[in-house]
């Protein structure tokens, strides 16, 4: 079960933590509402933090959905506690995101390199969706290249460009990275950060309007979709990317 941090008015005689089990798209969440006020003494706050924290450990939580900003890691990591992962659901948005970007700024899409690691799933279903939207995809990976390169010429007639150098990396109007690369200048028109420890923005991420509806209020979004989507209550193409406000390098992680 996932867990659900909500920070709520204080109001006299209520309790500061309050636990309930909620239903949102038919996941259950453990819900714990804290009270904090705008005068309220932050060593209360930590009080309830920590008051909070034993409740999901008690119930058996493990991974919980925060608010954006949220201080008080330290106090869930004392009890094995941790935020929802986005890795996921970021990796699945990265073609989108991508081609996204490049429309945004009038490019074509005439060259998009992606850079990884490690062979995965991940990254096959992004080369692949890239592959068939860009004119010329360049991977950069250790190992599995030539594999995946055979069955996309096979199944869709696509050619990977494999084994770029840094400076066909470079030249790129996109790139997509997996893991850091610290020996690039990133300075492609669209850098797409999928790797974990990436702090990039996502574009605004949107469901249909019978589900927004649905969702609660007053918690980091992007987690709260990452769990929705890995518990099955969302399915692939039911998170669309919005119009960012500022045409800047893309990203995620």
């Amino acid at each position: 079960m996932f867990g659900l941090w909500i920070w709520v008015p204080p109001e006299r005689g209520q309790r500061a933590v309050k636990t309930a089990e909620r239903m949102v798209l038919h996941t259950h969440l453990y819900s714990v509402q804290v009270a904090r006020g705008p005068r309220t003494p932050a060593a209360v706050i930590r009080r309830r933090a920590a008051a909070a924290a034993r409740k999901l450990e008690k119930a058996g939580v493990r991974r919980v959905v925060l608010p954006d900003d949220f201080a008080y890691g330290d106090v869930l990591e004392k009890r094995g506690i941790g935020a929802v992962d986005t890795l996921a659901l970021r990796r699945e948005l990265a073609a989108e995101q991508t081609c996204r970007g490049l429309e945004d700024r009038g490019l074509s899409g005439g060259t998009v390199a992606v850079s990884a690691d490690a062979m995965s799933a991940e990254l096959v279903r992004t080369v692949t969706e890239l592959s068939l939207r860009c004119r010329y995809v360049l991977l950069d990976v250790p190992y599995g290249g030539p594999d995946l390169a055979g069955r996309l010429r096979r199944e869709y007639g696509v050619a990977l460009r494999l084994e770029p150098d840094l400076a066909r990396l470079g030249e790129a109007e996109a790139l997509v990275l997996f893991a850091p690369r610290t020996d690039l200048r990133r300075n492609n028109p669209v850098v797409v950060e999928a790797y974990r420890g990436s702090e990039a923005p996502l574009p605004p991420l949107l469901l249909p309007p019978a589900l927004e509806e649905q969702l609660p209020a007053g918690c980091c979004r992007i987690q709260l979709l990452a769990a929705l989507r890995e518990s099955g209550a969302l399915r692939p193409g039911q998170i669309s990317l919005g119009r960012s406000a500022a045409a800047g390098n893309g990203s995620g992680a």
